[in-house]
C-alpha cells in the first residue's frame, strides 16, 4: 500500500508545483517608482503623468510558496532528473517525517496585466483602470497522509489517522478595476479600487470527513465525506447504471475561434466583486507611513456548476496484507483488491448547486524613511488571509528612485519559516518605455541533477518561496512635486 500512496502523493506534489506560477503581492515592488504598484496600495502613485500598460506584456507575475518540497526532496545531487527522490529505495523518509508538521501545503498565484491605464486628473488626484486574469491555487496535505505514505505497517497498527485537512483547490477569473487616489490634507491622501470579478473556471475539494484506523492485526477501516465543485467550460460524464462519475471532458466547442473565446472568456455567469483600499500619510518631509487592505472580495460560481457528493466506509481485512509480508500472496493482486474495495464502498451523489467563494485579502502596513531626495529605507509587513490563518512576511528594504528613469530596490524578507529571502527589482526609462523585472527570493544555494546526456541541469536548493514579475509601460511626463501636494510614497525630485 505504501507504494502506491507514495507515487499518488508523488503526482499530487508534482501537479501543485506544475500549476504554481504567482502572487498578486511583491514586497519588492512597493517603494519602487511604477504604476503597478498601486495594486499593493490604491494611495500609491508614480510620479509620471500618463502611464499605458501595453497589452498582456505589461505586467506577467508568477509566486509560489510551500512548505513541503525542497530540491532534497524531489532529486538527489548530481543524479538523473528522471530520479524521483521521493518514491526512491534511498529517499530519507525519516529526516522528510521530521520536518513535516500537521498542516503542509502547496499555494501558488498567477496573474496578467491584459491592460492597465493610469493618469492624473487635477493637480492631487490620479486614476487607474487595469484589466488583470488571475489563477490561485491551493493544496493543502494533512500531516498524518504523509505519514501514511512512508511508515511500515508495524508503526502504523494500532494508530488512528485523520486526513480531513485535504483540501484543494484552483479557480481562474477576470479582474476589471478602476481606482483613484487623492489628498485629504497635504500629509494624508487615500486610494480606492473597486472591481468587478467574472469568473472563467473553479474547481476544489473539500474534505468533511476522512478517518483511517489501522488495527493491530492490519485490518483497516476507513471513513470519509468529500465534496468536489466544478464550474468551468466541462462536462462530468455519468454512469447511470452504476452511479458514479465516469469522466470529464471539455468542452472545445466553446473555443473554436478567437471570438468564441473572447465571449467565453470574459462574458461569464459567474460575478463577484472586490475592493481595495488604503492610505498614506507623510509625517515629515523625510518619514512616511502607509496601510493597505486589497483583495476584499468574493465570486458567486452560478454557471456550469456541477457538486459531486462522496461518502465511503469499508473495511479492508488484515489478513491480505500478512499474506503480501509472508511472500504468498502478490502486492499488485492486493493493492488491486484493495483499490476495488474502496470504489466499491463510494457512494456518490450530483447536484447542481451555486456557492461562493471568497478572495484571499491582504493586509499591508509599512513605513519609509528619506536618507536623500532619491535614496529611502523602507519596512513593510505583508498579511495575507487564507485557510483560516495568517501568513506573514516582513520586509526591509533600500531603495533608490531617480526620478522615473531609474528605480531599484533590494529587500530582505523573513517568510514561510525562512529567513534567507533576497529580492531585488530593476526598472529604467528608455524614451516613453520604462522597462522593470523583480523578484521577491533571488536563490542564493544551487545544486544540480543531469540530463540523459549528462549534462548539469542546475536547480535552486530551496523552494519555499519563488517569485518573479516583469513587463513594459508606456510612461509620459514626469511630475515634478513641491510643497506636500500630491505626494507619492517616495518623493522623487
Amino acid at each position: 500500500m505504501n507504494v502506491k500512496m507514495k507515487l499518488l502523493l508523488t503526482l499530487l506534489l508534482i501537479s501543485g508545483i506544475c500549476t504554481e506560477a504567482l502572487s498578486q503581492n511583491s514586497q519588492v515592488m512597493y517603494y519602487m517608482n511604477l504604476p503597478q504598484n498601486h495594486f499593493l496600495n490604491p494611495a500609491l502613485r508614480p510620479t509620471n503623468k500618463v502611464y499605458i500598460g501595453l497589452p498582456v506584456i505589461s505586467g506577467i507575475n508568477m509566486n509560489m510558496n510551500n512548505n513541503i518540497l525542497n530540491f532534497k526532496d524531489m532529486f538527489f545531487e548530481g543524479q538523473s532528473a528522471d530520479s524521483i527522490a521521493l518514491i526512491s529505495e534511498g529517499f530519507d523518509a525519516a529526516r522528510f517525517l521530521s520536518e513535516r508538521g500537521d498542516n503542509n501545503f502547496l499555494r501558488e498565484e498567477a496573474s496578467v496585466q491584459v491592460f492597465g491605464l493610469g493618469f492624473s486628473a487635477g493637480k492631487d488626484m490620479y486614476v487607474f483602470i487595469d484589466y488583470n486574469i488571475r489563477e490561485e491555487g491551493n493544496f493543502l496535505f494533512p500531516g498524518d497522509l504523509f505519514r501514511l505514505a512512508f511508515y511500515e505497517e508495524e508503526v502504523l497498527a494500532g494508530n488512528s489517522y485523520d486526513l480531513a485537512g485535504l483540501n484543494l483547490g484552483a479557480q481562474l477569473y477576470n479582474e476589471f478595476g478602476i481606482g483613484f487616489s487623492k489628498n485629504i490634507t497635504d500629509r494624508f491622501r487615500i486610494g480606492v479600487k473597486g472591481k468587478l470579478l467574472t469568473g472563467i473556471a473553479d474547481v476544489r475539494l473539500t474534505t468533511h470527513r476522512f478517518n483511517a484506523a489501522i488495527a493491530a492485526d492490519y485490518s483497516q477501516t476507513w471513513d470519509s465525506e468529500m465534496t468536489m465543485d466544478v464550474s468551468g467550460p466541462v462536462t462530468i460524464e455519468w454512469d447511470e447504471e452504476e452511479d458514479v462519475p465516469s469522466g470529464i471532458v471539455f468542452d472545445e466547442s466553446r473555443f473554436e475561434s478567437p471570438e468564441d473565446i473572447v465571449k467565453n472568456v470574459l462574458s461569464t455567469g459567474n460575478k463577484g466583486f472586490g475592493l481595495d483600499i488604503g492610505a498614506l500619510y507623510n509625517i515629515n518631509d523625510k518619514l512616511s507611513v502607509s496601510a493597505a487592505v486589497t483583495d476584499l472580495g468574493f465570486i458567486s460560481w452560478k454557471e456550469d456548476v456541477t457538486n459531486i457528493q462522496a461518502e465511503s466506509e469499508f473495511v479492508f481485512t488484515g489478513e491480505n496484507l500478512q499474506d503480501v509480508y509472508e511472500g504468498s500472496t502478490d502486492f499488485e493482486d492486493i493493492a488491486e483488491a484493495y483499490i476495488d474495495s474502496l470504489m466499491n464502498s463510494i457512494i456518490f451523489s450530483r447536484t447542481y448547486n451555486q456557492y461562493k467563494t471568497s478572495l484571499s485579502y491582504g493586509i499591508t502596513a509599512g513605513g519609509s524613511y528619506k536618507l536623500s531626495k532619491s535614496f529611502s529605507v523602507g519596512l513593510l509587513s505583508h498579511t495575507r488571509y487564507r485557510d483560516n490563518r495568517y501568513h506573514e512576511a516582513l520586509t526591509l528594504s533600500a531603495n533608490l528612485n531617480i526620478r522615473n528613469m531609474f528605480s531599484t530596490s533590494i529587500a530582505y524578507t523573513a517568510t514561510n519559516y525562512r529567513q534567507n529571502n533576497i529580492g531585488l527589482g530593476l526598472a529604467f526609462r528608455a524614451g516613453w518605455f520604462q522597462i522593470y523585472a523583480m523578484a521577491d527570493r533571488i536563490p542564493l544555494s544551487w545544486k544540480h541533477v543531469t540530463d540523459i546526456d549528462g549534462g548539469k541541469i542546475p536547480l535552486p536548493e530551496i523552494w519555499n518561496t519563488a517569485h518573479a514579475r516583469l513587463g513594459i509601460n508606456l510612461c509620459f511626463g514626469n511630475k515634478e512635486f513641491s510643497g506636500r501636494n500630491d505626494k507619492p510614497m517616495i518623493q522623487i525630485q
